[in-house]
């Protein structure tokens, strides 16, 4: 299942961050900027899903990847998701969380090419990205969207070294954590 779609998921309100994960600055560039270019130069073409008054912005900073708004992104993380594989109906496509971009280039390839719905593991814990099959993005698309992933699909662990693979941009203390690692 070689995978070449992927699915930016950026429409969370960021209501403990204070401000938007994906316009966070890193290094002279925002979050979202670093994320699609890690995505793009993979060769996988990018979609993100946002929310309405993120649209403009992203769409400026990002001109070689389609973005889309989820018109009820408080409905729950899985409307998002939905939202995106509507996009790529019938295609296996990698997810990546904007706030959770602690991969690394071997962890994405490893995914790429997985042959089944698969997430990383570092210290027995799952992590992000995922990559959702087919199959499983079917399943996907007739949960409600309230439902959480973990309760739709089961990846296969694929075990990785990953020192930030679990680093989750939530507050301020995570940005600066984000700040001091490899990303």
């Amino acid at each position: 299942m070689m995978i070449d779609h992927a699915i930016i998921l950026a429409a969370g309100a960021s209501s403990r961050l204070g401000q938007p994960k994906a316009l966070v600055k890193l290094h002279g560039k925002t979050l979202i900027e670093i994320v699609d270019s890690r995505l793009r130069n993979m060769g996988l073409n990018v979609l993100v899903v946002t929310r309405s008054e993120l649209n403009d912005k992203i769409a400026s900073l990002l001109v070689n990847s389609k973005i889309i708004i989820n018109p009820n992104p408080d409905a729950g993380r899985t409307g998002s998701i939905q939202c995106g594989l509507l996009e790529f109906q019938g295609k296996p496509i990698i997810l990546v969380p904007i706030d959770r971009p602690g991969f690394s280039t071997s962890t994405l390839k490893l995914l790429i090419n997985s042959k089944t719905t698969s997430c990383p593991t570092s210290n027995g814990i799952g992590g992000h990205p995922v990559a959702i099959s087919v199959k499983d993005a079917k399943r996907i698309l007739e949960a409600p969207p309230n439902t959480p992933l973990r309760e739709i699909i089961t990846p296969e662990r694929l075990k990785v070294n990953d020192m930030n693979l679990h680093l989750n941009i939530d507050t301020i203390d995570d940005l600066e954590n984000l700040k001091l690692s490899l990303i």
